[in-house]
């Protein structure tokens, strides 16, 4: 190759590169930052923090926890819906649970590990998706106060555990068993119990599960019990969203907390509804998803409205 072919082929290759460089680096920056500042996006763009104070509290874009150093829902504050973004509502670990509603038998913890005094997590305990509603359905209905059988949901234990059974036998064809000969509740351990949720189940006596055993050869069945249909604990108060970020909750969760806000605030549950109707979000553009209330945005307005003294 001639020196000078040499020399134009880099000087075309210098130009396209500056060019897209312009292009790409500068221009379409530029351009989306100036789009970004049109009234109606701006907001959205700056991450539409909100202040208290004249001091940044959060984004109404993204959710955050209501709790005390432990981990305790504070009873002033409107609680959001359980997060599985890292330790709650963390950007960096946005992301489902990865957890779907076939996954409803409980990893059990090591007995001798829980008994040398390690936590349930640690010991390798790891509840499945069912229990995980179960359990929080149950902590709910106690914070508001509404006692055991408003926390009840189909295919959940008294326990606040996934109801479900081992049940095992002879198989038809179809792999469903015709004649049960053991039935083991796989989510309630000796350990905690000795007297499972259901008694006898087709006629044979229903065992609490043991630790290190195998069930996974019999028939799953989850039993649904007797509780209502539709729940007084809603769906959102008990189930991540899909990012783990979600600032909003469901006026129906909002209205079960009023009660508990209101005591805690030394006011009447009428006046919290009044302030929870304007931060009321309808279906976008009429018809798209479902009314949502943001619970920072709740939050914010109540400690103005209505501080908490010590």
């Amino acid at each position: 190759m001639k020196f000078s072919q040499f020399v134009r082929m880099h000087w075309a290759a210098l130009r396209a590169l500056l060019v897209l460089t312009v292009i790409t680096g500068l221009a379409y920056p530029l351009l989306v930052w100036l789009i970004a500042q049109i009234p109606g996006l701006h907001d959205n763009a700056e991450g539409s923090i909100l202040t208290a104070n004249g001091k940044p509290v959060g984004s109404k874009l993204i959710g955050q926890l209501f709790t005390d150093s432990s981990g305790n829902p504070l009873p002033q504050y409107f609680q959001s819906r359980p997060s599985a973004a890292g330790n709650g509502y963390d950007p960096t670990s946005s992301g489902a649970s990865n957890l779907g509603p076939e996954n409803i038998v409980d990893t059990p913890a090591d007995p001798a590990q829980l008994k040398a005094g390690k936590s349930a997590s640690d010991a390798g305990f790891k509840p499945g998706l069912l229990t995980q509603v179960c359990s929080r359905s149950s902590s709910v209905a106690a914070l508001e106060g509404l006692g055991n059988e408003a926390g009840s949901r189909p295919f959940c234990t008294g326990g606040g555990v996934g109801a479900v059974l081992s049940v095992i036998g002879p198989h038809d064809a179809r792999g469903n068993v015709v004649h049960p000969t053991r039935v083991v509740s796989v989510n309630e351990p000796c350990e905690t119990t000795q007297t499972p949720f259901l008694p006898v189940f087709e006629g044979v006596r229903v065992e609490c599960a043991k630790y290190g055993d195998d069930y996974s050869l019999g028939q799953i069945v989850p039993i649904r019990g007797a509780a209502p249909a539709d729940p007084a604990v809603p769906a959102d108060a008990v189930t991540t969203s899909g990012s783990g970020l979600d600032p909003h909750i469901s006026p129906a969760y909002a209205d079960l907390q009023v009660t508990r806000v209101a005591k805690a605030r030394h006011v009447s549950p009428d006046q919290i509804r009044a302030v929870l109707a304007t931060f009321l979000d309808g279906r976008g553009l009429g018809f798209l998803g479902e009314p949502t209330v943001n619970v920072l945005e709740l939050n914010l307005q109540l400690d103005h409205r209505y501080p908490v003294t010590s």
